[in-house]
């Protein structure tokens, strides 16, 4: 079934505060919109009001066909204890729903019908097309091959009886893409669907994307699969507060979004100009008519009448004057001036220089139940800037974990140099995730920093008041990744390791971390997917991680 998705002047937040408001949106077959902006800026709000998953405070949003199958897949992959992986992709794909709705219709069928409702035979058969169009009745059967070519060789009872919570960050992610490659849906709404694929299953996306008959709206941050997949693309301006729809693709919105800029700030700028030329010269009318009169009083200091006469005509010309340039101030048509967006600024704190080896691995094996790295030998020498790719579960994070001494090799061994000053954002952002608050788990590891100071360099990134005080595992992923950043600028590092930093950060962060990697010279290891990253951060050494095994590029 084709579906068509409307969105008419809708206004969407958080409690009283409104992110977007007017707002209009058409998403047919075909289309791909992908929404863009700052953290906070209401991209997943917007997708909750697609979805009929929340009420907007304007506006309405509506469907056609009305029965058409919507998948709103939200950006965390909840992992709900007891939950298999048979369980949760048939709840990915509305398949659970779907069975659940027609189980209850055939019971209703064996019941009398309630007074004034609908006919429980037509409920049945709207549930039972409902539950075909799903694809619930195969499900179970399509699991395993989907599940195998993502490189999770479960079977259909593997498959039911393995918990989801039992996977890795990484298996989990691939879970979720096969749940997203089995479903069928008429129109799907994807919230960061990127975060935690490796560079294989990006390349399945993109082609279940670049494939769809219907249409999409996808929030993501990951500029090349931007760049592949989407017709359209939404900004919601948070500095701005407004939202502009442009087509032609990402790479066009990039350049018409320049133009549009500009384009703005120079009509700000010659509106300010006119206005400040106008009302100086107001200025000086009114300077040059005090000043006649009191010339006119100087040279005829004892004749009433000539001073009354002379005061009385410049006064009028010079008001006259500075009445017309009041009058062209007020018929000036306002422009108001673009505000600036908040951008994050910062750098990475230098330590000195490390000793000339920074880490060693001889013969190194490590074991973590049926997985084995190694043997790896390899050296990390000082200004080293490697960057690491690889599918996922591969053991990347393992490799690193080894290198930097948190995990005791097996066999072999591995050795960390002489004044090494590690700063680390790992995977899983762990560093925040306590139930202390932000502001205090950030001071226990920079202890020479007063509270004030702690507070003052959070807010820079966009934690402020409201953040700093709450436990740190009640942040958002992306709030949790800005404080690790915080941390790499308040304390000197000269070997910094990146576990896919780009996962939850918005677009104008990533461009400012990447910025940030450009000017540090210490020793680098960069683990990341984002294609964009690879190409743009400066390396001068590539290795590749596969099956247990470490490759130099």
């Amino acid at each position: 079934m084709t579906a068509t998705l409307v969105a008419h002047d809708l206004a969407g937040g958080h409690g009283h505060r409104i992110l977007f408001e007017g707002l209009d949106l058409t998403v047919g077959p075909g289309d791909v919109v992908g929404i863009v902006g700052a953290n906070g800026a209401g991209k997943s709000t917007l997708l909750q009001l697609l979805a009929g998953a929340a009420q907007p405070h304007e506006g309405r949003v509506t469907l056609s066909p009305s029965d058409a199958f919507v998948g709103w897949l939200p950006q965390e992959h909840e992992r709900r204890e007891g939950e298999s992986i048979t369980a949760y992709i048939a709840r990915r794909t509305g398949c659970a729903q779907a069975s659940a709705d027609m189980d209850a219709a055939a019971i209703a069928l064996g019941e009398p019908a309630p007074a004034g409702g609908p006919d429980p035979a037509d409920v049945y058969s709207a549930a039972l097309d409902r539950w075909m169009a799903s694809g619930a009745a195969d499900l179970e059967e399509r699991i395993p091959a989907v599940l195998a070519d993502l490189g999770l060789p479960f079977d259909a009872r593997e498959a039911e009886a393995t918990m989801m919570t039992s996977l890795s960050g990484g298996q989990a992610a691939r879970v979720g893409l096969a749940a997203l490659l089995l479903s069928r849906f008429d129109l799907v709404l994807l919230d960061e669907p990127t975060n935690d694929l490796d560079l294989a299953g990006l390349a399945k996306l993109e082609a279940f994307v670049q494939g769809l008959r219907g249409g999409a709206v996808i929030i993501s941050h990951d500029r090349e699969f931007l760049a592949r997949c989407v017709t359209r693309v939404l900004e919601l301006d948070l500095a701005q507060n407004s939202h502009r729809l442009y087509g032609g693709g990402y790479e066009a919105y990039l350049e018409e979004r320049e133009t549009v800029r500009r384009h703005a700030r120079e009509q700000y700028e010659e509106f300010a100009a006119t206005k400040s030329d106008l009302v100086s010269r107001a200025r000086t009318q009114r300077e040059w008519s005090s000043q006649g009169v009191r010339n006119a009083m100087k040279k005829s200091p004892d004749n009433d009448k000539i001073r009354r006469r002379a005061q009385s005509e410049s006064s009028e010309k010079q008001a006259q004057k500075v009445r017309q340039m009041e009058s062209r101030i007020a018929r000036l048509e306002e422009v108001e001036e673009p505000r600036k967006e908040w951008q994050l600024q910062f750098t990475i704190g230098a330590a000195p220089r490390s000793s000339s080896v920074v880490a060693t691995l001889s013969g190194a094996v490590v074991r973590q139940g049926p997985f084995t790295l190694g043997p790896v030998s390899l050296q990390v020498s000082a200004g080293d800037r490697i960057g690491i790719t690889g599918p996922n579960g591969a053991g990347k994070s393992t490799l690193l974990r080894t290198l930097l001494g948190r995990r005791e090799p097996d066999e072999g061994s591995a050795s960390l140099g002489a004044s090494v000053q590690i700063g680390e954002i790992d995977q899983a952002r762990s560093l925040f995730e306590g139930e202390a608050a932000l502001a205090d788990a950030f001071e226990a590891e920079v202890p020479e920093m007063t509270p004030a100071e702690v507070r003052t360099l959070l807010a820079k990134f966009a934690l402020r008041a409201d953040h700093v005080g709450r436990p740190a595992a009640e942040l958002s992923p992306g709030e949790r990744t800005r404080a690790a950043l915080a941390l790499l600028q308040a304390r000197g590092v000269n070997l910094l390791v990146l576990d896919e930093p780009t996962n939850h950060l918005d677009l104008p962060a990533i461009e400012q971390l990447e910025q940030a990697l450009e000017s540090y010279e210490g020793t680098l290891l960069l683990v990341t997917h984002d294609r964009r990253m690879l190409e743009t951060v400066r390396t001068n050494r590539r290795w590749h991680v596969e099956a247990g095994s470490v490759r130099e590029l």
